[in-house]
């Protein structure tokens, strides 16, 4: 038995402006869900956005305490950032990933969706012709509605059918060659679907962006939180497989919030590769009437125009945070783990009353338990499928939204309570019984 109507579920979209829920926005369905609570006092099994459902971690909040009441918060901070962050950043990307980055190349943003937004911004503009982003899809739709935004034109690619090496190189040849790609972006471990890259695609990514003058940009949202694996261990292997071993056209993007769940402070890193950040292009210097070092241009001409710089206190925080994970006095990877048990719990939910897992594999092995998942259900597109778990009480988005070619939503577990758990197995057996397969 359906939660709510049709017609209150259409009542929610007339009222929230919600032109077409099976195609809405993350936002979109936020809202519809969240009307449906609010009006009929029923609770929702929160699926859609990817809000942070852990507690904050309290040495960042200790130690933004600390900055603020020492006065700083008189003064702008430089757009370069603090040297305290640019030094501990520098130091927690040896210690996780192994790779050298010197602390003047890592540039704090006001969360990762503004070091996208100026990053697109300096590399569709740094050489004339390279002016398109290709997604390695699935991916995060807010990066796609940045570039609507910018007037920027993609390229886009679902990967599923060319995992491995064998299979992604030629599928990537094809896309670079004609040269007018400026970007790749990919998420790893990846939103929506949890996939996680392998060295030997990686490679194949990193040597293609350096034969095709291509800048990488890799999405760390959810930094080492491949929880198959401990990546947790300081200065120790295993380390984050990156596409930096294979390129020096890279910019990683690190964000505080999801695995310090800081998300409320937005803070986030573009750490770019050295010789990426030193390299000229006479392109920038025309626009920008600067030297054109991509680095300087993207941090002083760009980024600094969009946020005028990162709130000063936040930085001091990130950077205790940093600097504990590098001497072992905080276990980012242990202290979310508990989304790993959520994905576990949800997902042998859904399977048993009929959902499928929709990218259920990596290239080696079984995909793992974490933030996000996806799921499909019979013959049932996205779309409908969205729609009718609406029904029940189950908000999500449509892989469509993302890129994807797959039917299927994606579930994020980050709002998912201890009480809501038979809840939600009550619900996905009324709608199993409701939907009966071929």
């Amino acid at each position: 038995m359906k939660v709510f109507s049709e017609a209150l579920v259409a009542q929610a979209c007339r009222e929230m402006s919600v032109a077409d829920l099976s195609t809405a926005t993350i936002g979109e369905v936020l809202l519809v869900a969240q009307y449906l609570e609010q009006k009929t006092g029923i609770p929702f099994i929160r699926m859609d956005q990817g809000s942070p459902g852990l507690p904050i971690n309290a040495y960042g909040v200790a130690a933004e305490k600390r900055a603020l009441d020492s006065g700083i918060g008189s003064q702008y901070p430089a757009a370069a950032g603090v040297p305290e962050l640019k030094e501990a950043a520098s130091r927690f990307i040896k210690a996780f990933i192994d790779v050298e980055v010197s602390p003047r190349s890592c540039v704090p943003t006001t969360g990762s969706v503004a070091a996208s937004f100026g990053s697109f911004i300096a590399c569709t503009q740094r050489i004339p012709g390279k002016d398109k982003v290709l997604f390695i899809d699935p991916g995060f739709p807010i990066q796609k509605s940045q570039l609507r935004m910018l007037g920027i034109e993609w390229y886009e690619f679902d990967i599923y059918p060319y995992r491995g090496a064998a299979r992604l190189e030629p599928k990537l040849e094809e896309m670079l060659a004609p040269g007018d790609v400026a970007a790749i972006v990919y998420s790893n471990p990846n939103n929506p679907a949890w996939i996680c890259l392998e060295e030997d695609e990686l490679e194949v990514i990193g040597r293609l962006a350096t034969k095709h003058d291509v800048v990488v940009m890799e999405d760390l949202a959810y930094f080492c939180m491949d929880y198959r694996r401990d990546l947790g261990q300081p200065f120790q292997a295993p380390f984050l497989p990156t596409v930096a071993r294979y390129t020096d056209n890279y910019i990683l993007m690190l964000s505080a919030s999801k695995i310090f769940s800081y998300a409320g402070q937005r803070i986030a890193l573009a750490c770019i590769s050295d010789v990426l950040y030193e390299r000229q292009f006479p392109a920038l210097a025309a626009r920008y009437h600067d030297a054109g070092v991509f680095g300087v241009t993207l941090t002083a001409a760009i980024l600094y125009m969009i946020t005028s710089g990162c709130t000063a206190t936040t930085q001091y925080a990130y950077a205790e945070m940093l600097n504990l994970s590098c001497e072992g006095k905080i276990n980012f990877v242990e202290d979310t783990r508990e989304y790993e048990h959520r994905a576990r719990r949800m997902k042998e939910i859904f399977v048993r009353h009929g959902f499928d897992v929709v990218y259920d594999h990596d290239v080696t092995r079984p995909v793992g338990d974490g933030f996000f998942f996806t799921l499909g259900y019979g013959s049932l597109s996205g779309e409908q499928l969205l729609l009718e778990l609406m029904y029940y009480g189950v908000s999500s988005i449509c892989l469509s939204t993302t890129g994807s070619l797959r039917k299927g939503v994606r579930a994020c577990v980050s709002r998912m309570r201890e009480d809501l758990y038979p809840v939600l197995e009550a619900r996905m057996a009324a709608f199993e019984a409701d939907h009966p397969k071929d």
